[in-house]
């Protein structure tokens, strides 16, 4: 997806911290397969997983991104891009967040974080993969992290679509925590069409949703932050949904498809609420409202 390069993305609310070198048994990139399994692109109930007995060091103040701020930048940039899709997804669910509950919205913070850091949910290292904390509404991503998604098991062509996906579908999860639907989730089961796998492809069709109206964002004098997504780059965000599949992590990980250990949804599922959101809106994505035969 490609920025207007005349659009003002300063408004968006990316800051950056600085790192912070883990100290003790973390999480190492070895374990990356294991943690997707329980936490990638979720931030649900990580608080004792990310980060094992890392503590990371300390990091000095967060930062403002204030070297971003046009598309143009957005578009030459990873940092710059995170703060442009922070951007327009705030003004997306501006509109969109009383489709889906009756309470106030409220901005999440967006964490770009290097190696390791303190959360709320504990420490978490750049082998945890991109998340949200419920208990201090913040989404982190290292942005490391687009780069491996080129790499095996993924192998996803990772474009900038892909990266912003990731993004739209933290901020999906952030959607769930204020609006209640979250806590309302019995998080602690697994298998196809347990709460855990709704809750996951209910932020994947949040995502679909914030990319099929991304175009029409605007930033504060009318100007639209992105043009309209190609069909190869809306190809680009199924295929970054459907490499964190489940399935296909087991399958990547040397496992057998075991669908009653799932916590995130086949990579067939994700793609298909992706699409969801993108075709229906975030009115459309109410994946608790289907029986199992249907998620």
């Amino acid at each position: 997806m490609t920025f207007n390069p005349d659009s003002d993305i300063s408004g968006g609310n990316v800051k950056r911290r600085g790192r912070g070198a883990a100290v003790g048994g973390g999480v190492g990139i070895v374990g990356v397969i294991v943690v997707f399994v329980v936490s990638q692109l979720t931030g649900v109930d990580i608080g004792g997983l990310i980060g094992g007995g890392a503590q990371p060091g300390p990091a000095g103040p967060d930062q403002a991104i204030t070297e971003c701020q046009t598309g143009e930048d957005a578009n030459e940039n990873v940092t710059c891009l995170m703060q442009g899709a922070s951007a327009s997804i705030d003004d997306f669910w501006v509109g969109a967040y009383p489709s889906v509950a009756g309470n106030e919205y409220v901005t999440p913070n967006f964490i770009l974080f290097d190696a390791s850091t303190s959360t709320g949910c504990g420490a978490a290292t750049s082998a945890t993969g991109p998340f949200y904390c419920p208990p201090d509404q913040t989404i982190y991503i290292d942005t490391t992290f687009f780069q491996q998604l080129r790499e095996p098991p993924f192998d996803t062509t990772g474009g900038t679509l892909a990266q912003m996906y990731i993004a739209a579908h933290e901020w999906g999860h952030h959607i769930q925590h204020i609006s209640g639907i979250m806590d309302q989730a019995d998080r602690t089961g697994t298998g196809p069409d347990s709460d855990s796998v709704r809750i996951e492809l209910q932020a994947d069709c949040f995502a679909g949703a914030w990319v099929s109206a991304a175009s029409e964002t605007d930033d504060a004098s009318g100007t639209n932050y992105l043009e309209p997504p190609t069909r190869t780059q809306v190809a680009d965000a199924l295929d970054a949904a459907a490499a964190v599949g489940d399935d296909r992590i087991q399958q990547g990980s040397g496992q057998e498809v075991n669908s009653e250990a799932w916590t995130h949804g086949s990579s067939e599922q994700r793609q298909r609420w992706f699409t969801t959101g993108y075709e229906g809106g975030a009115a459309a994505c109410d994946t608790f409202g289907v029986d199992g035969s249907r998620l």
